[in-house]
């Protein structure tokens, strides 16, 4: 018997979709080519932010609220810690119109907030360098999800509610004026459902070239993580936060399950194939992240690099989602973009999916296949 719903690939999208589903009574199955939190997934590595700060952008500034306490809910259901309050810190400058207005935005939310002098900011974190820095914004509640171990929470959560699951990979779907009837694995298997669902992250645009090859762009990042000094307490949570430096697109993490400072410019990188890129960071990468942390963190010396990782992000045009019905198909949606800023939003995307799927809720313009441009400007962070 089809399951009523087929959702490829369980990232964090995905797996929240498949598990949102399911608690709702529908029949499941969830696949993935090389299984949930893998390291060549955009839902892999040991940490993502999660943070409220948008910027003016109120819409995620609410979905992140609300999936920090979905988070915060399924962990303590599970009796795990993987999310861990670190506090995070953004750090304004005088031309970061980005940062100025996140107070505003996270005060109209009722999302709980500090501002911080240059001088509250020294006293208070003593290892940042706050030189060109002329305020500070404080998210008290918000830190870090400990991303790989968080998602294949998720998804266990989804077995133990009936979700079936598979390792395999899928072919790109035949062409259709009407339905999808089926799909065919790498395995020779056929799989058929009532409504397909693509969200795997990188590989949209490999498994519909002619619609998302030019719309949705996967992007080698690089992922640097530093040594702290012996004995040193200074470089952990919650002495010190995740912090943000929006005017010159660089963040760090703190010292997470002793795995050292993790640090990275969120600039998007080259073009990147996510099944056989490479995964070596390069020379010039280590050296301009080290400059930063020279600069930000002088306390921490020159620190050793104890490891490093290549990913991808898989952005749209401008970094909303793509949250959205196939234009020829009307049985597949395709869920994806959410590389960068994604991660955090598992839970509101499957509710989200899930009111539209279920309920017939009006999908919003903003997450549509008509806003997804042929070249990049990103507005979301």
């Amino acid at each position: 018997m089809p399951a009523d719903f087929l959702v490829i690939g369980s990232g964090v999208f995905g797996a929240w979709t498949a598990y949102a589903l399911r608690r709702r009574g529908y029949t499941v199955q969830l696949l993935d080519a090389y299984g949930a939190g893998n390291n060549r997934s955009s839902s892999g590595d040991e940490s993502r932010i999660i943070r409220t700060g948008y910027g003016s952008d109120h819409f995620y500034t609410r979905w992140a609220a609300s999936s920090l306490a979905a988070w915060q809910q399924l962990f303590a259901a599970r009796r795990e810690s993987l999310f861990i309050n670190t506090g995070v810190l953004w750090l304004s400058t005088p031309s970061d119109s980005y940062t100025r207005v996140i107070p505003v935005v996270l005060a109209g939310n009722g999302i709980r907030y500090e501002t911080l002098s240059p001088a509250e900011l020294s006293s208070r974190f003593p290892q940042i360098d706050t030189r060109g820095v002329d305020f500070g914004v404080f998210e008290p509640h918000s830190g870090v999800l400990l991303a790989r171990r968080a998602v294949q929470a998720v998804l266990d959560q989804a077995l133990r509610a009936g979700v079936e699951y598979r390792l395999d990979a899928v072919e790109p779907p035949p062409p259709s004026r009407s339905k999808l009837a089926a799909i065919t694995t790498h395995s020779g298997d056929t799989i058929r459902a009532g409504t397909f669902i693509f969200a795997c992250g990188a590989w949209l645009c490999q498994l519909f070239p002619a619609l998302l090859g030019t719309r949705i762009f996967p992007t080698r990042q690089e992922v640097f993580y530093f040594g702290t000094p012996p004995g040193s307490r200074q470089f952990t949570a919650p002495t010190l936060p995740v912090w943000l430096d929006h005017s010159s697109d660089m963040y760090g993490l703190p010292d997470i399950e002793s795995r050292g400072i993790k640090a990275a410019c969120d600039r998007h990188g080259e073009a990147f194939d996510p099944d056989c890129g490479s995964r070596s960071t390069s020379m010039d990468g280590e050296r301009m992240v080290r400059a930063y942390l020279k600069q930000r963190l002088p306390q921490l010396g020159e620190p050793p690099l104890v490891e490093a990782r290549v990913c991808q992000y898989e952005n749209t045009s401008n970094g909303d989602f793509l949250i959205d019905r196939h234009p020829e198909m009307e049985n597949v949606w395709l869920l994806g973009g959410g590389s960068g800023h994604g991660f955090k939003h598992g839970p509101a995307v499957g509710d989200y999916v899930t009111s539209m799927l279920i309920d017939g809720a009006s999908p919003d313009e903003r997450f549509s296949l008509s806003r997804k441009l042929l070249m990049q400007q990103r507005s979301v962070y």
